[in-house]
Formats: C-alpha cells, sequence, structure tokens
C-alpha cells in the first residue's frame, strides 16, 4: 500500500511521507492511505507495442516466458507487441516493475 514510488513533485512527496506516518500511528486508516497513494504518487506508465518489445528484448526473454512472467496468455502478449491491444490493470503495474527491478523482483 505505501510504497517507495516516484511522487509526482517534492510537495507531494512531504504529503505523502506524512500521510504514511499517520497511517503507521494508526490515525489514518488503509481506505485513507489509499486514497493518498493516489493522489500523491506518479502514475504508471503506458507501455506500447516497442516498448513492450524493448523489455522483453532487455530481459532476454521469449513472448511465453513474458506471458507466464505476467500470467497471461502468449497471444495477449503477442497482441500487444503488435499494437491491437494494451496492458492495463496488474499486468501493466507488473510491466513497470519489470521495467523498473528486473526479472528478480518478479519471479
Amino acid at each position: 500500500m505505501t510504497s517507495k514510488s516516484k511522487a509526482k513533485s517534492r510537495i507531494f512527496e512531504a504529503v505523502h511521507e506524512t500521510a504514511s506516518d499517520l497511517h503507521r500511528l494508526g490515525f489514518i486508516d488503509k481506505r485513507k492511505m489509499r486514497k493518498f497513494d493516489v493522489l500523491c504518487l506518479a502514475p504508471v506508465p503506458k507501455y506500447d507495442g516497442a516498448k513492450i518489445r524493448a523489455l522483453r528484448a532487455h530481459l532476454q526473454v521469449s513472448q511465453s516466458v513474458l506471458a507466464a512472467v505476467l500470467n497471461t496468455s502468449l497471444s495477449t502478449v503477442r497482441k500487444w507487441e503488435v499494437g491491437d491491444k494494451h496492458p492495463s490493470g496488474p499486468s501493466l503495474k507488473l510491466l513497470n516493475l519489470l521495467d523498473r527491478k528486473g526479472l528478480d523482483a518478479v519471479i
């Protein structure tokens, strides 16, 4: 819930840090903390086909391995790379995590 993701600005970072401390001390409940997370933390970037292909090449994995890591189908990864579909939700978050931290963070 309270992660070390990059904040939108220094002000948002300070607000989020204060809210995290208040949550830790029990003054803010989980629901309110999630609202601070959404408000203060930068959104996950979008991934197009070229960016997904580049990420896969950087990780040196096949489409089928990437699909297994993301818990999705091979055809979905193919459609992402061609541009017929775009990742969203948990897949988008996992792609971002793979991009930032590598395979070890997910496996």
